[in-house]
């Protein structure tokens, strides 16, 4: 059953400190959204309870992506095709830039944003791993000030994260100069292009004498948030990539993850290829 649109409201604020304010007279009561891509499919299947909503796509505020020495900072609208023109992420930040790439069709990915990727908390999301490798932090706003807080540690559950009603998204940062030499990219769907992952694993290392140095591993659809396999991560630094050492991660990314049965795949499938992509991982360190 389609939703009855006239029960919907909209309000398009005049610029941030407008949405802010809204928010703050009745927190969670307004939700903001963004390109809006998975809201109109949730409004089309008659399953958007929310009733309420503050579009932010004409705020200037929330657009535009910054360089400095330190950091690359993405403005919360920044769109998955912005994400793929730019010539310095592509450069320095591989993983996101492919993870853009993967998501949807063009039109989606000309009108999906950063932010509302990450608002909206799907644990089959393409970028999320791509942020967490990278050691993404997320700036908060309210109208009663701004934070920054480490995205890892930003989800609480499923669907759930660390985002007060009265607050949103402005800005997603990342460090520049991280020192990973080798980037590694997969997503697993149904098909290669418009599919929801089934697993999904970003991983970056920095090898030195043969050996991981430094290295992460981040994976999607496989646990109730997307996930930074730490544990696993242990066991690969300072080890060549050898057949053991691979045993044992594969064996502490089982431990890690919790995958489900649901429509697109099973728990066993899960398990069994997100442990076939940490091994693709490591044979390319090793290459």
């Amino acid at each position: 059953m389609r939703s009855y649109v006239p029960s919907f409201e909209l309000q398009e604020p005049r610029n941030l400190a407008d949405a802010l304010e809204s928010m703050a007279r009745l927190p969670g009561e307004w939700k903001p959204f963004a390109g809006g891509t998975d809201l109109m499919v949730l409004l089309e299947a008659g399953k958007l309870s929310h009733q309420k909503f503050l579009s932010l796509w004409k705020l200037p505020e929330l657009r535009g992506i910054t360089v400095t020495p330190a950091h690359v900072t993405l403005n919360a609208l920044t769109t998955y095709s912005e994400v793929r023109r730019h010539e310095l992420l592509g450069r320095e930040f591989p993983l996101l830039c492919r993870a853009a790439a993967e998501t949807g069709s063009i039109a989606t990915q000309n009108r999906g944003t950063l932010g509302g990727n990450i608002a909206n908390a799907s644990p089959a999301a393409d970028s999320p791993p791509a942020l967490l490798v990278y050691d993404a932090e997320l700036e908060l706003v309210s109208a009663s000030g701004a934070r920054w807080v480490p995205y890892q540690g930003f989800w609480k559950g499923y669907k759930q994260v660390d985002l007060r009603g009265d607050e949103l998204i402005r800005a997603i940062r990342l460090p520049r100069n991280h020192g990973f030499s080798r980037h590694f990219y997969r997503k697993v769907g149904t098909r290669r292009a418009q599919a929801i992952s089934k697993v999904c694993l970003a991983g970056a290392a920095r090898i030195h004498g043969g050996r991981i140095a430094e290295v992460r591993v981040a994976l999607g659809s496989v646990a109730p948030a997307v996930l930074r396999a730490t544990e696993t991560e242990k066991i690969l630094r300072g080890e060549r990539p050898a057949p053991s050492v691979l045993l044992a991660a594969q064996q502490a990314l089982a431990r890690e993850i919790a995958p489900i049965d649901d429509i697109r795949s099973t728990a066993r499938y899960r398990l069994r290829v997100a442990q076939n992509l940490l091994a693709e991982f490591c044979e390319s360190l090793a290459s």
